[in-house]
């Protein structure tokens, strides 16, 4: 079967840090743009980081950089965002997604889309 699957959210205090996991399978995010996205009620949808795997480029949020880390595995099926001093506004449902072009916010455009993680970041 083909999807993604996010691991890795859950509850952390303010200034705390998280790695997200993403694991592909039917696949490989090998050609492809692997991306992070997250949505909630207050922002909508927001693209937060993009690695393309064909040229080992990295595109970064201005919301989140400097804090967020993409990288993806030496085998191409696993991808992560490490998240490093955490803000409330940061809580959000990420998504990772996969697409040879750049797709933005645009869900619906995406290739692959995953199931999503709750990130919670609270005192």
């Amino acid at each position: 079967e083909v999807q993604l699957v996010e691991s890795g959210g859950g509850l952390v205090q303010p200034g705390g840090s998280l790695r997200l996991s993403c694991s592909a399978s039917g696949f490989s995010f090998d050609g492809l743009g692997a991306t992070w996205v997250r949505q909630s009620p207050e922002k909508g949808t927001e693209w937060l980081s993009t690695f393309y795997t064909y040229e080992n480029s990295t595109f970064v949020a201005a919301s989140v950089r400097g804090r967020f880390t993409i990288s993806v595995d030496s085998a191409k099926t696993t991808l992560y965002l490490q998240m490093n001093d955490l803000k409330p506004e940061d809580t959000a449902v990420y998504y990772c997604a996969a697409d040879e072009y750049y797709r933005g916010d645009y869900q619906n455009l995406y290739d692959y889309w995953g199931k999503g993680a709750l990130v919670n970041v609270s005192s």
